[in-house]
């Protein structure tokens, strides 16, 4: 971590100090070179870092050499930290007052040079001088290392694991047994031994599809909370307005929940109980249910499992066999091959043997080994490792096999993997929220002209690639689009940062201790309190807050609404002056103070489902450095201050809020060359007057739009935007209508399209961008003889038909039309009839959802021949069409895709609407 440390200080260094310094290097002879100096040695002490840290689990002399590093580091960025808010506000002062400040830091660095200097006299006393020879092969490993992360690396949404077929076939036999009352199936085992792989088998099953009249998956966590589990199982059910039973009362949801599993055969997995309170307050929530009903749960307990159910026989499941270990090592160490070579197969036995059967110690070193390129030499060093980390016992064993994977990581991986370690466990991680994090924390390595998102998404893959990290859910194209962290693999994230002050979480009354705060960098906030009073103890070190303490309360809510007096949090924004990171997301404050605006070193500022009212402060501009501002579901905000133009820097701007938008076609925004995502925004003056300037925009939707605002807006797309992949518009009023669209064609970035609004004449195929995969119509009033122009697009993977898209009573797709399609949905086509598939039309379809098309009389029987259709989604269709879906043999088809059907039962009257106002692409 002393490395991660460290090689954070070179990066701001130059960006941050150098820089002033050149711009005064005649005055202040001699201080550029300082800092190179300082520069210099901190480098040359990082080539020595990853040995040393290696070895200070052993050897308390390089421990106490490490984190006399780690010191100077942090030393050193908070005088690059304090130098540059310092400097910003002493810009109104003048030449004379900078020139002074800077012979005061020049003297600074001079001592940090000596301080540092004295450090490094001590290496050879504590052995750590290298050969040159090692020193080349290391640069040999590192270099090849950094040719494998250029590359992206890919991923797999199913885990690389062994079907333990006995266990399958016991729980299966469980599972499908019809008792006349709710049965719990318990799955029980060490950490890492496989329950949630082996529930999520089971709960994928075939058999299990065909026996459940419902079933649902929620993940428990430590943090228990009856309200979100409840929450967890209806939003499955896919059948109720959400936003407006997330209103309702404990008790109300938990009666509703128990109504509606009552009049069912479901299972719902329950993974990962820790305590028997856990059982005990969801009893009231599940019913008798129909026959047979199930609920499976995973625990490391086996008092729990007996507490759930005393009259059941929970599993427990075995380890992996040394064949069984040998196959699942060969699938993460060679994934193009899946066998392990013939020399390396010895070395593989004694590698899985020190694994000891454990799932995730194989799964993590395969990974490890998977870096290794077949190397014996590296092997056997693998070997050696893991035979000396594992002597200390098998409790000890699953956590030094992970510090051997985190040790292999390059800085800037480590510190992206430690920040995990803030979010709350078993927390589903938007990638998008995370790799703006990243970039605002400045972890990222600069790669040519990558953008620093590109970088980390990058990251992002080498973590997946290196089982460090799970994908939960990857978007329609392939992206990855939420992320989960093993339990195993976070508890180690948060360990290795509360040891080397990375990070700290306050949760419960620990978080009320002022011990060991005084240096930790990071705080995530996962409890509410009266007062934070306990934070100042880290004013002059805290470089980040994200809380993660939705207070729903409502008697909270009503209570910070009403009175203004609630001020347990303006200490931050007086206090914090070196934030880089402030994220209130859920936390219910109602309005900032200007001090926010002294918070100037800010790059992220996240107040996502705040209760902010009216305006924010004009003081909002002075964070010239923020990189990402979101206001998303700010529901009471109702005015943004036209002062974003000053946030030069800013890259992401978030202002989506259903139902009542804050007026932004006011906001000036023609300095903001460097914004990348712009959603959701209102129409105005600002389209004609700054659009063109903002040429890095990749994402971009508007609203309210008149015929002669698009026409200005695809003109300039066309001409200026270039990086634009992703374009929402959505017209002012249904007597609108879109002009002819053939400006598109010129938009050869632009991959997603989403049209929100009558058009009268699609375009030709060739007046459609040329690389368009993603296609989204509502309101469009489409006439069949436009559906052919868009089966001809060469590229288009998925379709999305919604409201009003398509207002005929008959659909034909014609033979070999949509010969990329992946995707189709239909949504609220309240006009459609009849679907007619015509012969070797959609060749490539893997998923279908139609939703409430309640006109539709059944799907159409060319399907039958898609060899490549895996699932087929039903939601709130008629009972007649359900019916006919249930009498398809599923054997006709050439593919056997799954199929879901989910009765609409509490239908969203008002989603055509919003989907009309707020529909946004990507």
């Amino acid at each position: 971590m002393a490395e991660v440390a460290v090689s954070i200080v070179v990066e701001k260094l130059t960006e941050l100090l150098l820089e002033e310094a050149a711009s005064l290097h005649r005055v202040l002879d001699g201080l550029s070179e300082k800092v190179d100096q300082l520069k210099d040695q901190l480098k040359w002490m990082q080539c020595f870092l990853r040995d040393a840290e290696a070895k200070q689990e052993g050897n308390q002399l390089v421990r106490r050499w490490v984190s006399d590093i780690r010191d100077a580091a942090f030393e050193a960025e908070d005088l690059i930290e304090t130098y540059a808010y310092e400097a910003a506000c002493q810009n109104k002062w003048g030449r004379v007052f900078k020139l002074v400040h800077l012979y005061k830091v020049r003297r600074k660095i001079e001592r940090l040079r000596k301080k540092i200097k004295g450090i490094s006299a001590q290496r050879e006393m504590y052995g750590l001088v290298r050969s040159n020879r090692d020193e080349g092969n290391g640069a040999n490993s590192t270099n090849e290392r950094l040719k494998l992360w250029r590359q992206p690396s890919p991923y797999s949404e199913g885990d690389y694991v062994i079907e333990l077929k006995d266990d399958i076939e016991l729980l299966l036999m469980q599972l499908l047994k019809l008792e006349p009352r709710r049965h719990v199936v318990s799955i029980v085992g060490m950490p890492g031994s496989g329950k949630t792989t082996v529930a999520k088998k089971l709960y994928n099953h075939g058999k299990i599809k065909e026996h459940f009249d419902f079933k649902a998956w929620v993940y428990v966590s430590k943090e228990y909370k009856r309200r979100d589990i409840v929450l967890g199982i209806l939003r499955e059910a896919k059948a109720f307005n959400m936003d407006a039973i997330e209103r309702s009362q404990e008790e109300e949801l938990t009666h509703l929940l128990h109504n509606y599993l009552d009049e069912r055969r479901y299972v719902v997995v329950l993974d990962d109980i820790w305590g028997m309170e856990v059982c005990d307050g969801l009893e009231s929530a599940f019913p008798r249910g129909k026959k047979g009903s199930k609920v499976i749960l995973t625990t490391r307990n086996m008092e729990v499992a007996l507490h759930a159910d005393a009259g059941s026989n929970p599993h427990q499941l075995r380890k992996l066999t040394v064949d069984e270990s040998l196959k699942l090592l060969g699938n993460k160490a060679f994934p193009d091959m899946d066998v392990i070579p013939p020399e390396l197969e010895n070395l593989s036995r004694e590698v899985v043997d020190k694994c000891g059967g454990l799932p995730l110690a194989v799964v993590v070193v395969g990974g490890l080994l998977s870096r290794k390129r077949g190397s014996t030499k590296e092997w056997m060093q693998v070997l050696k490792n893991i035979s000396w980390h594992l002597l200390e016992g098998e409790d000890n064993r699953i956590a030094e096999i992970l510090t051997l994977s985190y040790n292999d990581l390059p800085p800037h991986l480590k510190s992206c993997f430690l920040y995990l370690g803030l979010f709350p466990q078993d927390m589903t991680i938007p990638t998008k929220k995370l790799v703006r994090l990243w970039v605002a924390e400045g972890f990222l390595p600069q790669e040519g002209e990558e953008t620093a998102e590109g970088v980390a998404l990058k990251c992002l893959n080498e973590l997946i690639g290196r089982c460090m990290i799970q994908v939960e859910k990857a978007s329609s194209l392939g992206r990855v689009k939420t992320i989960r962290i093993h339990d195993l693999l976070r508890d180690f994230s948060v360990s290795k940062g509360k040891e080397e002050y990375f990070l700290k979480i306050c949760a419960g009354m620990e978080g009320l201790s002022a011990s060991q705060l005084t240096k930790s960098r990071r705080h995530a906030i996962h409890s509410c309190y009266e007062r934070y009073d306990f934070l100042k103890h880290n004013a002059h070190h805290s470089h980040s807050f994200l809380f993660f303490n939705r207070e729903y309360n409502e008697e909270v809510v009503r209570r910070i609404r009403f009175h203004r007096s609630e001020k347990k949090l303006d200490f931050i924004y007086r206090k914090f002056k070196l934030l880089r990171v402030l994220d209130l997301d859920g936390v219910r404050v109602v309005c900032l103070p200007n001090t926010i605006g002294d918070l100037i070193q800010l790059r992220y500022l996240g107040l996502r489902k705040t209760n902010l009212e009216e305006e924010l402060p004009d003081s909002i501009g002075n964070l010239q450095n923020l990189q990402t501002l979101d206001l998303r579901y700010c529901c009471f905000l109702k005015r943004i201050p036209n002062v974003i133009w000053k946030m030069v820097n800013l890259r992401h701007l978030l202002l989506y809020t259903p139902f009542d938008s804050p007026d932004s076609s006011h906001l000036r925004m023609d300095t903001l060359r460097n914004l990348q995502s712009l959603p959701y925004i209102e129409a105005g003056r600002w389209i004609d007057r700054d659009l063109a300037k903002m040429s890095n925009i990749r994402q971009l939707g508007i609203y309210e739009l008149s015929r002669t605002m698009v026409n200005s807006v695809l003109s300039t797309a066309a001409q200026r935007l270039s990086h634009l992949h992703s374009l929402s518009l959505t017209l002012q009023s249904e007597r609108e209508e879109f002009p002819i669209l053939m400006q598109l064609s010129q938009c050869n970035h632009l991959i997603k399209l989403s049209l929100n609004g009558k058009i009268n004449r699609l375009p030709e195929q060739h007046e459609f961008p040329p690389n368009l995969m993603k296609l989204t119509l509502h309101n469009s009033l489409l006439q069949m003889e436009s559906i052919a122009k868009l089966e001809r697009l060469p590229n288009l993977k998925m379709l999305v038909l919604g409201k009003g898209a398509h207002n005929c009573p008959e659909l034909i797709f014609s033979a070999e039309g949509f010969p990329q399609l992946r995707i189709l949905r239909f949504n609220l086509l309240n006009e459609l009839e009849e679907w007619t598939v015509e012969e070797r039309a959609l060749p490539r379809l893997e998923q279908l959802v139609i939703n409430r098309c309640e006109k539709l009389k059944k799907i159409p029987e060319r399907l039958k021949d898609v060899t490549t259709l895996k699932k087929i989604k039903i939601v709130g269709m008629p009972v007649e069409f359900e019916h006919r879906l249930g009498t398809i043999d599923l054997a006709d088809f050439q593919s056997t895709p799954s199929i879901e059907s989910t009765t609409d039962i509490l239908a969203n009257e008002r989603s055509g609407d919003v989907n009309r106002r707020h529909n946004v692409s990507g």
